[in-house]
């Protein structure tokens, strides 16, 4: 079954996608998604890096706190750039990383990307520190904790 289906969650994605933006569950449409969805993981799976996933529980949980950080930071986001652009403070800001699964950095780049009001601008050579940019930074310590507790951690527990 492996061999067929190298990613099973890829290629019921890949099929579920297809059909989505076809808008058809026409029968060519079905083959075409079923093609795709057993070719392309068997193409791009050649040697691929794939992480170890643990703890499943962490995974929610984590998965839980970047939808409501990212639901309360649309509003915090939207309320300082309606308000008085003298209320902001746009800062750099260094973040100590102990995550060392490359995997691991790359998910806690995006989380902090996708997060409104942040945003990952790079990742230091030796993988242990990242330049984040804040649209309002009052207290860089609080922000770098809130990131290592709220991320890292939960990261550092599903990857490590």
């Amino acid at each position: 079954m492996k061999r067929w289906l190298p990613a099973p969650l890829l290629s019921a994605a890949l099929f579920a996608v297809w059909l989505l933006l076809a808008n058809s569950i026409d029968p060519a449409h079905v083959a075409l998604a079923a093609l795709l969805a057993l070719a392309v993981p068997r193409c791009v799976d050649r040697g691929a890096d794939t992480p170890r996933l643990k703890r499943p529980a962490a995974i929610a949980r984590l998965a839980l706190v970047v939808l409501w950080d990212i639901a309360r930071s649309n509003i915090d986001v939207a309320r300082r750039i309606l308000g008085p652009e003298s209320a902001l403070n746009p800062r750099f800001v260094r973040v100590p990383l102990e995550l060392r699964d490359a995997h691991g950095i790359l998910l806690l780049s995006g989380i902090i990307t996708m997060t409104p009001g942040t945003l990952t601008a790079d990742v230091s050579d030796d993988r242990r520190h990242l330049l984040v940019h804040a649209l309002n930074v009052v207290d860089e310590a609080a922000l770098i904790e809130a990131i290592k507790s709220r991320y890292e951690r939960p990261l550092r527990e599903i990857f490590e």
